[in-house]
């Protein structure tokens, strides 16, 4: 992939019609799409993907008849769960990542999985065949970056504040110094999420980054009633301000680094 990388969210179930939502960004021009697995405890969501998860779950969402949905939707971009430690679990990790994997998905994320925990998740992951992303978060400690950028998958995930995800008006300064760190420590694409908001916002990020994650200003229009349409243009518009950012400053994926891969 020569350019950077833009993956917008959509929680699944949050309407009778939610993989319309997941067809939009893909048309929009986003290189994958993150699909957020429905969670009643979501501790690192903010008030908007808490809000979205809850309306799915109130339309009787389920992992089962989610991955079924999905098992029938046209990819032409990677699709990546997004979900925590509780529903891998209760699936059972080989179960729940052959699941995965059956459904069409070629990437999991699960947020609140540390890397000294990790090692059970990531042989289920690989015997399935999916590629497991860790999280990195500005507080993250040297030697836990390297543990995490040697066992990530597809791209590190750089969190860029402490907090949960959410809809904000500035990046912070600091992502600067924690994406060299992440930079420093693997040879994977480092993609930024949390907060990122804004075209603008998705332009400075990329210019330091591999690339962004975008989903709570996404699901906020979703919430309010956004079409379809709507959300296509909302990717439509973030990816031509990483575009302009890449044509600034081309990536510097370097031979060997590996962009998010999977059912294009």
């Amino acid at each position: 992939m020569g350019g950077k990388c833009l993956v917008p969210y959509v929680t699944a179930g949050i309407t009778e019609s939610w993989l319309d939502y997941v067809a939009a960004a893909q048309d929009g021009g986003a290189d994958a799409v993150e699909i957020g697995l429905p969670f009643s405890d979501p501790m690192l969501d903010g008030p908007i993907i808490q809000a979205a998860s809850s309306r799915a779950l109130v339309r009787g969402s389920t992992v089962g008849g989610l991955l079924d949905e999905l098992a029938g939707f046209r990819a032409e971009v990677p699709l990546i769960v997004m979900t925590y430690s509780n529903i891998a679990r209760r699936h059972g990790y080989d179960d729940f990542c052959h699941r995965l994997a059956e459904a069409g998905l070629a990437g999991l994320i699960v947020a609140d999985t540390p890397v000294d925990e990790v090692r059970p998740l990531v042989d289920s992951a690989t015997s399935a065949g999916l590629e497991l992303t860790m999280l990195v978060a500005p507080s993250t400690s040297p030697d836990r970056v390297r543990q995490i950028g040697a066992t990530s998958r597809g791209f590190v995930y750089v969190v860029s504040i402490m907090g949960v995800t959410g809809v904000r008006d500035t990046v912070s300064d600091s992502i600067v110094g924690t994406v060299q760190g992440v930079r420093d420590a693997t040879m994977m694409p480092v993609l930024v999420g949390f907060g990122v908001s804004t075209p603008e916002q998705a332009a400075t990020v990329a210019s330091v980054a591999d690339g962004v994650v975008v989903a709570s200003a996404l699901m906020r229009s979703i919430l309010d009633g956004a079409p379809a349409g709507g959300i296509r243009r909302e990717v439509d518009a973030l990816r031509v301000a990483v575009d302009s950012a890449a044509a600034v400053r081309p990536t510097d994926i370097a031979p060997g680094r590996r962009a998010p891969t999977g059912n294009r």
